[in-house]
């Protein structure tokens, strides 16, 4: 299943962005031998910054087993700001339609072999349409997406080869680098899902997104709850007290008077004079 994170709600995936960065850091840096920058175990660059969309397979039991993350190219990406070798000298693409996909990946410790919903294979090609439909249905029509030539292999495998490239085929760390073209099509997607024998809806429902969401912080009570809330102290005493206190404090015979009709209205009573100050045997 699906999770798409993004700019609106990534505050509430912490733990799902976490286990997603650390599967970048063991495929990227560990497996590939790229140079990223890993930092606790987490592969993060500067790119995630710019609050990107990510789309995250899940297992059954919660766990990040893929993702890929897509980033508009109107602005900064990677393939113009930092594999911009691969494009041999050209003018990096931009349009308000076309996305740059990267950090492919796939936990291939977690998943099984084979063609099972928890092997490899369809993890990848999970992935692959979902990245795919969440880019269609947000009105984007093309991916430009950099790869190895193992993925590249994977892709035509698939069902999903590039329908064109980009610059030239660049080293990058362990392995070579190229950038290549992918439409967002219900064709691609129809194509890929019979490969895979995806059927259904591919993301997770509303009732599975706030079950792998954080936990929320309890909020501080700002009053106290009912059940241990105590009956304010309010005797007669107190009250002839706080009448007292009026009526001696009154300074007009206006106010004397209002001090009165208190009393009278809290104790069914009027003060004697002589405990109401001087004002009071005026």
């Amino acid at each position: 299943m699906i999770l798409v994170v993004d700019g609106l709600n990534r505050h509430r995936y912490t733990r799902i962005l976490d286990e997603m960065f650390a599967l970048r850091a063991r495929v990227f840096g560990d497996r590939l031998g790229w140079e990223v920058e890993i930092t606790d175990g987490k592969e993060i660059d500067h790119f995630d910054a710019l609050d990107p969309a990510y789309v995250i397979g899940i297992n059954d039991d919660g766990r990040v087993v893929s993702c890929v993350r897509a980033l508009q190219t109107t602005g900064p990406h990677m393939l113009a700001d930092v594999f911009s070798d691969i494009l041999d000298g050209e003018p990096p693409l931009r349009s308000g339609t076309l996305w740059e996909s990267t950090r492919f990946c796939v936990d291939t410790d977690i998943l099984e072999r084979g063609q099972s919903r928890n092997s490899v294979s369809y993890a990848t090609c999970e992935l692959m349409a979902a990245s795919l439909e969440f880019a269609k249905n947000s009105g984007i029509t093309d991916i430009v997406t950099v790869i190895d030539p193992v993925m590249n292999r994977v892709l035509k495998r698939s069902d999903c080869a590039p329908y064109d490239y980009v610059g030239k085929v660049t080293p990058m760390g362990k392995v070579s680098a190229m950038a290549a073209l992918l439409d967002c099509s219900d064709e691609r997607i129809d194509r890929i899902r019979r490969f895979a024998g995806i059927e259904g809806d591919l993301f997770v429902d509303a009732q599975i997104a706030e079950a792998l969401a954080d936990a929320p912080v309890p909020a501080r009570p700002s009053v106290v709850p009912f059940e241990t809330a105590k009956e304010p102290v309010c005797t007669k005493a107190a009250l002839e007290q706080y009448c007292v206190e009026q009526m001696r404090d009154a300074r007009t015979h206006e106010e004397l008077s209002a001090a009165k009709r208190l009393c009278e209205m809290l104790l069914g009573q009027v003060m004697p004079a002589n405990r109401a100050g001087p004002l009071a045997s005026c």
